[in-house]
């Protein structure tokens, strides 16, 4: 098994100097991450726009040590609030961000993370978007659900990701399926003990369908983040059989992954988000997208070896 060996290396400083000097990880970095600077990234959600997309855009970037990095966070995404409020596209992209990011694992975390992600949660609601908190490794996660349920007290759109590996997940999708609610549920991407989540690629799949079920029959609004085929055939039976419309529910999936897949879903008049990263610091996000599937890491080894 690959993927945990992967997900070891994405916390590696070691493994980080090495991938990101080797000679072909800049043309598969572009497959994943559409640019480093607000300016690069804005024509992506005007095209994908055009084609009846939506997007979901977060800034890079999760392994911080400073406060002064968690501001520089904070203001980040401000700035890319202001460049999509100038182009009117607050309707067409919302933003998802990781707390880590914004100092929650520094000292007296909690408080910080929160008080820097509220002002871009006030901004994106000022111009008619929102943002949807991701999830990160277990340990974090009461964390970032204690400020979930904060910020919906003001703004009551926030959005908040959970992952069907974990054992938890079940109680916390019964939690979080009530009216207003909106969640995004995806397979997971960290590395987790088995004493906390599934370790089987079949009992994860399970799980994620169970969780599903419980979304599709509560008053939230699901967002189905995947890829597989068969997971979104599924979906697409239950919202059926819980009596949705098409725009009761959306799905998303990574920029640079089944593009054509996008443009099918929303041509048949599904909700179609792209999740698009964007920023300088794209090691550990790069190196999760590797891991989730063996047709990414042999095309980074293939372009290596191509470039040598």
């Amino acid at each position: 098994m690959l993927g945990p060996v992967i997900l070891a290396a994405s916390r590696s400083d070691r493994m980080r100097r090495f991938v990101s000097a080797a000679p072909g990880t800049k043309q598969v970095v572009g497959r994943f991450i559409a640019g480093e600077t607000v300016e690069q990234v804005i024509p992506i959600v005007q095209d994908a726009a055009g084609k009846g997309l939506e997007v979901t855009l977060d800034v890079v970037g999760e392994d911080i040590t400073t406060r002064e990095q968690a501001f520089a966070a904070r203001d980040a995404y401000l700035d890319l609030v202001e460049h999509l409020k100038g182009l009117g596209l607050g309707e067409r992209a919302e933003m998802s961000v990781k707390l880590s990011m914004f100092g929650q694992a520094l000292e007296g975390g909690h408080e910080l993370a929160l008080a820097n992600v509220r002002p871009v949660v006030e901004a994106a609601a000022a111009i008619g978007t929102t943002v949807t908190l991701d999830a990160e490794d277990h340990t974090t996660l009461d964390s970032m659900f204690a400020i979930h349920e904060e910020l919906r007290k003001d703004f009551p759109q926030t959005g908040c990701v959970i992952q069907a590996y974990l054992f938890r997940t079940e109680d916390d999708a019964r939690r979080l399926s009530g009216a207003g609610s909106r969640v995004r549920i995806v397979k997971g991407a960290y590395k987790e003990p088995a004493g906390v989540a599934f370790q089987d690629r079949a009992e994860i799949d399970k799980a994620y369908v169970r969780i599903l079920k419980i979304l599709m029959a509560g008053d939230g609004y699901p967002m189905i983040g995947s890829h597989d085929p068969r997971l979104i055939a599924i979906s697409q039976e239950l919202a059926r059989r819980a009596g949705r419309k098409l725009d009761e529910y959306e799905f998303q999936m990574l920029y640079g992954i089944r593009s054509e897949e996008h443009v099918r879903l929303a041509a048949e008049g599904h909700r179609m988000r792209v999740y698009t990263a964007y920023g300088t610091d794209w090691y550990g996000y790069f190196m999760r997208r590797l891991a989730e599937k063996p047709a990414n890491l042999l095309f980074f080894v293939r372009s290596m070896i191509t470039k040598n």
